[in-house]
């Protein structure tokens, strides 16, 4: 089902390489109890596999709303979500931030030093995604984009001098197996697992965050 990064934890959510996106997205509801809503999709055009949205130039083909309402499609029912992938199976996996979690963006490189300094640490992580555009989002409970720009100001740095977002109510992340055109598909740098299940406070990541930021400059 997802791809996972080699080397990293591979449990739960599931461990099937087939498993379709309609029984992906149903199991983050079920078993995560996440909002899900479909986004685009992936449609092939002359060879050439394109944006359900039209737009020949997308910025993320097949991995963005189709909706401008979608924050109002968004569901935790299983069963709606089963519904709602039948009418488009190969539509990609979006949830929605700001509800049963928030998400701090980082770089990719800023990311992976940011987990081998968490690792040493022996912080509790949540899952963690990598993208193809190179970035990470990990996922920690709601209420941290409002907090992270004084947290980042107490730590010394400007909020505006470091490559690091957290994405609040509002917007969204794909989730693995969603596909970026011809880019690849997200995948999980730290799984769901039943031991991440509780996420971590953004004040118990931020600093290794900030300072791989930092680093990364």
């Amino acid at each position: 089902m997802e791809e996972t990064i080699p080397g990293t934890d591979t449990a739960q959510i599931p461990q099937q390489r087939g498993a379709s996106l309609l029984e992906t997205a149903v199991r983050y509801a079920e078993e995560r109890h996440w909002d899900v809503f479909p986004g685009t999709w992936l449609e092939a055009a002359d060879g050439v596999q394109r944006c359900s949205c039209g737009d020949p130039v997308c910025a993320a083909p097949g991995a963005h709303p189709a909706r401008e309402d979608w924050a109002t499609q968004a569901t935790g029912s299983a069963t709606v979500a089963r519904r709602m992938w039948q009418k488009q199976p190969t539509a990609s996996i979006l949830l929605p931030t700001g509800r049963t979690f928030d998400a701090i963006d980082v770089p990719e490189t800023a990311g992976f030093l940011a987990l081998a300094r968490m690792e040493r640490m022996e912080l509790t992580l949540g899952p963690v995604t990598l993208t193809p555009d190179r970035r990470m989002r990990f996922f920690v409970l709601p209420g941290a984009a409002v907090k992270v720009p004084d947290l980042v100001r107490r730590l010394g740095w400007s909020p505006s001098s470091l490559d690091l977002t957290a994405l609040g109510e509002g917007t969204f992340v794909a989730a693995p197996p969603t596909r970026y055109g011809t880019r690849g598909a997200v995948q999980w740098a730290c799984r769901p697992t039943p031991a991440n299940r509780w996420l971590p406070d953004v004040e118990e990541l931020i600093s290794p965050l900030a300072y791989a930021c930092g680093r990364d400059r």
